[in-house]
């Protein structure tokens, strides 16, 4: 897509926007696409980058330089540190940071747990999503398993179908939760209406978290989940689903107040077991929680 289009405005197109009239002159690319390439000054009329609303009124010389979508080209393998707490030819266990976003995408199509991967391991090339089977979201921390191998990839995606890989929280949630443990068992699908959002809907797929109790304080409460499903923000939805969200998340949390400030959801994966898809011994690990959850429980013990 390197090679530079040149072209003349029609006469007939006076008075169009400069995005609507490449669109049409260009049936090959979307209008969204033309109008990023705009805003990246890679359009030039007679001679200097013009804006994607800018009038055209026929006979104006045109050249545009393309560019494919981050989304179309090779991810691409980039210095990141990692926390790895532990390693094998199989398998690859990490502390993700807060803030790593875990997967490109929309926004973030570089400076991902993936593009760490592909520095860190460059044979996860081979395999789909760089060996990554699960995800935790930008904000939260915690342990993680990455797969090396094709083979242990499809073994890790079948425990976790299975429900056989133990995933353990520690969340910290608005509120004093009334039960000393419960389940929260209620499907989990796309909000109705905040497209960006999930939600307790009943054409959802079936999730079950299950969760105790660590410790309550004044307006909030310490609690452990463990996840039997996997869904999209699982642990976020099902305790704003209880009326108790997580401190900190400005997505769930809506207009629930606390007396406590924090500035992310407040929720770690602190323990991580499944069985070993090579040999099929039982793996088990542990992370502290990072700095800013540990002063956050701190803070809660000194309020007492």
């Amino acid at each position: 897509m390197s090679q530079t289009i040149t072209l003349t405005i029609p006469i007939d197109h006076a008075g169009k926007r400069l995005d609507q009239s490449l669109a049409e002159l260009l049936p090959d690319y979307s209008r969204s696409r033309i109008q990023s390439w705009c805003d990246e000054e890679l359009v030039q009329m007679d001679g200097r980058a013009v804006g994607r609303k800018h009038k055209v009124w026929g006979g104006e010389t045109v050249m545009l330089q393309p560019q494919a979508h981050p989304s179309e080209q090779p991810y691409r393998a980039e210095a990141i540190d990692l926390d790895i707490v532990y390693e094998d030819a199989d398998v690859l266990v990490l502390n993700k940071p807060v803030g790593l976003v875990t997967h490109p995408g929309a926004g973030n199509w570089e400076g991902t747990l993936l593009n760490a991967l592909l520095h860190h391991a460059p044979q996860l090339a081979e395999v789909p999503r760089a060996g990554i089977v699960h995800r935790l979201d930008k904000d939260t921390s915690g342990l993680m398993v990455v797969a090396k191998t094709l083979t242990a990839q499809t073994k890790l995606v079948r425990e976790l179908q299975a429900r056989t890989v133990k995933r353990t929280y520690w969340a910290v949630a608005i509120g004093e939760l009334a039960q000393e443990a419960g389940e929260i068992e209620a499907p989990i699908g796309r909000h109705p209406s905040q497209r960006t959002k999930m939600a307790v809907v009943e054409s959802g797929k079936p999730a079950l978290t299950r969760y105790k109790v660590l410790r309550r304080y004044p307006g909030a409460t310490w609690v452990e989940c463990q996840l039997a499903t996997g869904r999209t923000h699982q642990i976020r939805v099902h305790l704003a689903h209880l009326g108790h969200p997580l401190l900190g998340d400005a997505v769930y949390a809506g207009h629930k107040r606390s007396r406590w400030d924090f500035h992310r959801q407040a929720l770690h994966a602190v323990r991580l077991g499944f069985d070993h898809p090579t040999s099929g011994e039982a793996m088990a690990f542990e992370a502290p929680p990072p700095d800013d959850f540990k002063q956050l429980l701190e803070a809660l013990d000194a309020a007492e």
